[in-house]
């Protein structure tokens, strides 16, 4: 059975898949074509801020393709309609004509200088640097940030350019604030192009970009097709959700039956944004009483743990993070194992970060100082028999303290 068979909404990226800039890629126009006689659903995602969908749909007809504004989804217009939805009236727009453009369609007030709803990024070549001193400015007093995309560079004949990420990475570095981004990788854009769809339908992405196409895709909890004339090497992990289900030269192999396409499984864990170093410190009592600590930043309970501050050793980070988080100080004795479990490890913070901990856990021993009520870090902290744990246990403690056991030669557990 051919890919063309197994999907009824087909989600294109646009500039590497449909065409390189004026020209179209090979077998995309008649594969568009037979996918419209197959009564195949069609969508066409751009991160392109620098476009509407109007002139889209200009430039799709004149390579031979049939389509309608409704079939389009810009960064441009999405970011519009994001707005419109968080009901911000007002908004310091860095970008160019197409995107201010779609603002003022949803009737937003992007002439304000001062008490802006928003600051929105988009790409100006007219960009200055008083622009991002003022948006930083706004943004400091209350702004929010919202940005059309996340891509750092675009391709040129003269190699990458700076392009929407970069803004990005500025004002972030002068605000500590992530925005809000509405394009691909992120849900917006593909919850946009995956609206109406039938509960018996499925859907399908083909890109060319991994860390957008791909990777946004499999967030969404739909297959993804890479299209590469080159070997894409694969990224270590299975799981990585960048890699695709299936690598395919061009948009004509979507009919050749040849092709097998990988099913793709949501793993249970969200896609880490990035990889942190973690440490956690396991103390017995005499009575082999197990020293736990209610988190305040979630409410369970757990061993005391934390993560690496630059230029720590990983014994100096749990000899501190158990003084801050209970009050005593300890020792180290020896490295119980190092835990990296995606599943029970990958953690989603209420700004929106996404961290991979890798832990090295250690058995630790008591040498002074005393145990705390309650902290900024911790609700309680107490001692437990390791056979009447509490519930509220974070996941991947049991196995920890199992390891920490068996490592001493001593059963505890009945």
């Amino acid at each position: 059975m051919a890919i063309v068979d197994e999907f009824n909404r087909f989600l294109f990226d646009l500039d590497g898949v449909v065409y390189i800039g004026d020209e179209p890629l090979y077998g995309a126009v008649e594969s568009i074509h037979r996918l419209r006689q197959a009564n195949k659903e069609i969508r066409f995602l751009t991160n392109d801020p620098c476009t509407t969908r109007e002139k889209t749909v200009e430039k799709l007809s004149r390579l031979g393709i049939e389509v309608t504004k409704e079939e389009v989804i810009t960064s441009s217009w999405l970011t519009a309609q994001y707005l419109q939805r968080e009901s911000i009236h007002t908004a310091f727009i860095l970008g160019d004509e197409h995107l201010k453009w779609e603002c003022k369609q949803v009737g937003m007030d992007i002439e304000a200088e001062t008490d802006v709803d928003a600051v929105v990024v988009g790409w100006s070549n007219d960009l200055s640097f008083y622009d991002l001193q003022h948006a930083a400015a706004c943004i400091h007093q209350g702004a929010k940030f919202v940005a059309t995309n996340p891509d750092k560079t675009f391709p040129t004949p003269n190699g990458p350019l700076p392009a929407v990420g970069a803004i990005v990475e500025a004002l972030y570095a002068s605000t500590d604030q992530r925005p809000v981004i509405v394009g691909k990788p992120y849900p917006y854009m593909f919850e946009k192009a995956l609206e109406n769809v039938e509960a018996t339908a499925k859907a399908v992405m083909i890109g060319d970009n991994p860390s957008t196409d791909i990777l946004g895709a499999h967030q969404a909890g739909i297959p993804a097709v890479l299209v590469s004339e080159k070997q894409v090497k694969a990224f270590p992990s299975a799981r990585d959700f960048r890699n695709p289900d299936v690598t395919v030269p061009n948009l004509k192999a979507l009919f050749d039956q040849s092709i097998v396409m990988k099913n793709w499984t949501q793993p249970a864990f969200a896609w880490p944004e990035a990889i942190k170093a973690g440490v956690a410190g396991i103390i017995f009592d005499r009575d082999q009483r197990v020293l736990l600590m209610k988190r305040a930043d979630n409410g369970l309970w757990g061993i005391p743990s934390g993560h690496v501050e630059p230029g720590e050793t990983v014994e100096e980070a749990i000899i501190r993070e158990i003084r801050e988080e209970t009050g005593l100080d300890v020792k180290v004795n020896r490295l119980i194992g190092v835990y990296s479990d995606p599943e029970s490890q990958v953690f989603s913070y209420p700004n929106g970060n996404v961290s991979h901990f890798v832990t090295n856990c250690f058995a630790c021993e008591v040498i002074g100082g005393n145990v705390v009520g309650k902290n900024d870090e911790t609700l309680d902290v107490r001692y437990f028999d390791i056979n009447q744990l509490p519930d509220d246990l974070l996941p991947m403690h049991p196995k920890w303290l199992k390891d920490a056991i068996v490592k001493q030669n001593v059963s505890y557990i009945r």
